[in-house]
């Protein structure tokens, strides 16, 4: 059999492949989280990250179409061992036997459909232009930047150059205090779903041991909390007054 015959064909395979595409959505939502806190900073930060991001074109759609495979495979492989498990009973998931069925293990099927609905929510709100990003689209004045914005120390979008203004944008967004109500319960979700994904994500690859399994709970458990929270602060500073929007963006809404 091979490789692909042998991923996709077992069980250990559909673990490995489960294992591997976490990785991928973790690092992606991770980056993600990074990329958002620049609304905390001066509104060039974000909107020029924006910009530099759309300027990508091609090789963004190819990262995004990589991400789509990985969420397909990932939930393929989720329900496919879900329903091996079923069936056999019996022979359940490996993990089952050395983690022990927290809060996290036995949501992880529901709080994986929830966060789901929600990236595909969150994609239409505020990156294909669908639910309220249209509206904010056509109605804010575009950015013009008041300072280059590099990376890895090279500019890349120039002072003057004029850009969407992502930065209010995302503040008007969550105004709406249903969708930051909505965002904020979605996070909350999607770190539980990653606090058990980290450590069957160690147990699948075999790296885990009985010897630091504690620290890797523990690990885990920080990393979402520190994940949730980093979250929570924009659309909570958003609700709380302390990220208001820009003037011509507030004045642009009435």
């Amino acid at each position: 059999m091979n490789l692909l015959g042998s991923l996709f064909g077992s069980s250990i395979g559909r673990k490995i492949l489960m294992a591997v595409t976490g990785l991928i959505l973790i690092g992606f939502v991770v980056g993600h989280l990074i990329g958002n806190l620049q609304v905390f900073q001066h509104p060039d930060k974000l909107n020029g990250y924006a910009q530099f991001l759309h300027n990508l074109g091609p090789l963004l759609w190819v990262a995004r179409i990589g991400l789509i495979v990985a969420v397909v495979v990932h939930i393929w492989a989720a329900t496919a061992l879900t329903l091996e498990n079923n069936r056999a009973r019996g022979s359940a998931y490996g993990v089952k036997h050395t983690l022990r069925a927290t809060l996290a293990s036995r949501a992880m099927r529901w709080t994986g459909l929830v966060v789901l609905a929600f990236l595909l929510y969150h994609l239409a709100h505020f990156t294909f232009g669908g639910a309220q990003a249209a509206t904010f689209k056509s109605s804010l004045a575009p950015h013009v930047m008041t300072a280059d914005y590099s990376v890895a120390g090279f500019p890349v979008i120039k002072a003057g150059a004029t850009v969407p203004d992502v930065h209010a944008m995302v503040v008007l967004g969550f105004q709406n205090t249903l969708v930051a109500l909505f965002y904020i319960i979605a996070v909350g979700l999607l770190s539980l779903h990653l606090l058990h994904g980290i450590e069957s994500l160690f147990q699948s690859l075999g790296l885990r041991t009985e010897k630091w399994a504690g620290c890797l709970r523990g690990f885990a458990a920080a990393f979402c909390l520190i994940y949730f929270l980093g979250n929570l602060a924009i659309p909570g500073a958003v609700l709380a007054g302390k990220l208001p929007p820009p003037a011509k963006a507030a004045s642009a809404q009435r």
